[in-house]
């Protein structure tokens, strides 16, 4: 004989006729190793990628690497008013371009047996889930308005009692099948709400991957399953398709935490084996004084598209994160620096409880080294790709002719005879290498010329070497002219006599060379000032002398 549990699931899913026996079927255990983790990434096209998410997704795509086992990508987009357009290739772009890649999810190719990976395609999967539920008395519907639920609230904090759904005040737990059907009849909307077996006195222990043993109450409320569009909660959701995606660690930031209780019970109520949960600690930012988590509104850096548009290689920022998944990392690489990061073997022993800081200085540091390893032809491809979005000035140059523009590479990458480490990210170098980059001509220029050196003794040198810039030769040919127009002039072409009696002279040689650099770079300090004028060449290295001469005579 049919039950009212029965009869009521009849009524309000009267087309699901699978049980979750079928689903089961359907949804076969995965074939792969004991050992071999399921693991998943799961965001809401909502919204652009976090840098939060990029941790999360490498820390699961590793686990399941290094095991043998499946990344997946679900998509939980039921929040339909807030989607964005194209979120979900967006997603999927930006985890690509850091090498992180699925083995199934909602692309072409990636559709295996456990999809659709949309939620928004999986309705039938949770309305099939639940109907079962109601059969076992464990699930209701709730025809609370949200002004009925708003008046419970109030009573409850005037009480001081816990907030929520739940015990007494789940009214509509204690509704007779005729009632039920009478408001449906009436066309009263409805929510299907969990029939919490929880006792308030109880409490779980939970031991997390990181954070060892932890004890919590356990869930007492009846929440929401499913909405009155029948489109699951994230909470229901997750664990239905956590379980028939066959997920065997679910990787989620510590702001979870606190649910772990009802997605145990979820569990449970189902019949469901749960999963391994880890709990990362979240990246984090001081803020006058205090630690608090990188902000979407606040920190340009929380967004990954941020890093893009620096230009700061992807191998950067994957080997800072990786610094602060496991406290072992640095050691690893300092004695592997050859090694792919896929060879480190990730541990949950060193994965910390606490939120890591977030440190530019020490991403910029790392960087720094990783552009400084790349080869010149490396760094060229890199900056063409990056410009073409961010810089047309650098592409247009880096593009009208290549060869000079691997000068400029060489120049800032070997300066002095090795190997320099000043550029952190390919926005730098237009900051840093103006002269070389932008269009010096047009532009305002801030001349860094000595308060020591007189206008007229500049203008003389710059008027004697314009006419002349013999650039040619080679660099120890042009040193030896630049000395013969320097001794010309009055300035002293070595310095040990120069030192013991300057005010025999003008300047130095390094004067003269350095009123030079500075009219034709703007800059007291810069790499070999030979190499400088030939990348420029002579028609507009003459045009710059030029510039700063009418600048000084402006004066």
């Amino acid at each position: 004989m049919e039950s009212e549990y029965e009869k009521l699931a009849s009524l309000l899913f009267p087309e699901i006729s699978e049980t979750i026996e079928d689903l089961e079927k359907r949804f076969v255990k995965r074939n792969l190793d004991e050992n071999a983790m399921v693991t998943r990434f799961a965001p809401s096209p909502t919204g652009y990628m976090h840098i939060g998410g990029l941790y999360a997704a490498l820390i699961s795509s590793k686990f399941s690497s290094q095991t043998n086992g499946i990344f997946y990508l679900r998509i939980e987009d039921t929040d339909k008013k807030r989607e964005l357009l194209d979120g979900v290739e967006e997603i999927i772009s930006a985890l690509r371009e850091y090498d992180i890649h699925f083995a199934e999810g909602p692309f072409e190719g990636g559709e295996k047996l456990y999809g659709p990976y949309k939620q928004s395609e999986r309705k039938e999967i949770y309305q099939i889930c639940v109907k079962e539920l109601i059969k076992k008395g464990m699930a209701y519907p709730c025809f609370c308005t949200t002004e009925m639920l708003e008046e419970t609230r109030k009573i409850q904090q005037e009480r001081k009692e816990d907030i929520g759904y739940y015990g007494k005040y789940a009214v509509c737990s204690r509704l007779s099948l005729e009632e039920i059907q009478s408001y449906i009849e009436e066309g009263k909307e409805y929510v299907i709400r969990l029939k919490s077996p929880g006792n308030p006195l109880s409490r779980i222990k939970y031991e997390d991957e990181v954070r060892g043993i932890i004890e919590m109450p356990e869930n007492i409320q009846d929440i929401v399953l499913l909405k009155t569009d029948g489109i699951p909660t994230y909470h229901f959701a997750h664990v239905v398709d956590d379980h028939f995606m066959r997920t065997t660690l679910i990787i989620r930031g510590d702001e979870w935490l606190a649910s772990y209780p009802l997605h145990k019970q979820l569990f449970e109520v189902c019949g469901f084996q749960a999963p391994n949960y880890l709990h990362i600690a979240p990246i984090m930012k001081m803020d006058q004084g205090s630690k608090r988590k990188l902000s979407k509104r606040k920190d340009p850096e929380a967004a990954v598209s941020y890093y893009k548009k620096q230009g700061i290689p992807k191998e950067a920022v994957k080997e800072y994160l990786m610094t602060i998944t496991n406290s072992n990392y640095e050691e690893w690489r300092e004695k592997n620096p050859q090694k792919n990061l896929q060879e480190f073997q990730l541990t949950t022993a060193k994965m910390s409880n606490s939120g890591a800081l977030f440190d530019m200085e020490k991403l910029m540091n790392i960087s720094r080294n990783i552009i400084a390893s790349k080869t010149v032809e490396e760094c060229y491809d890199e900056i063409v790709q990056w410009s073409q979005l961010w810089d047309n000035q650098i592409y247009q140059k880096a593009v009208l002719s290549k060869n000079n523009f691997i000068k400029t590479i060489e120049l800032w990458k070997f300066s002095g005879g090795k190997v320099r480490k000043d550029i952190g990210k390919w926005s730098e170098l237009s900051e840093q290498y103006s002269y070389l980059y932008c269009d010096f001509l047009t532009n305002n220029c801030v001349y860094e010329f000595d308060a020591a050196w007189k206008a007229d003794d500049i203008l003389q040198v710059l008027g004697e070497y314009k006419t002349d810039l013999f650039l040619e030769g080679t660099a120890s040919e042009w040193f030896a002219k630049i000395k013969d127009k320097a001794d010309l002039l009055g300035y002293c072409t070595k310095l040990k006599e120069y030192k013991e009696n300057p005010n025999l002279y003008c300047g130095s040689i390094t004067d003269f060379c350095n009123i030079i650099r500075v009219a034709v770079t703007g800059k007291r300090n810069s790499p070999d000032l030979f190499s400088i004028l030939q990348i420029l060449g002579e028609e507009e290295a003459r045009k710059r002398l030029e510039k700063a001469i009418c600048y000084l005579i402006s004066l």
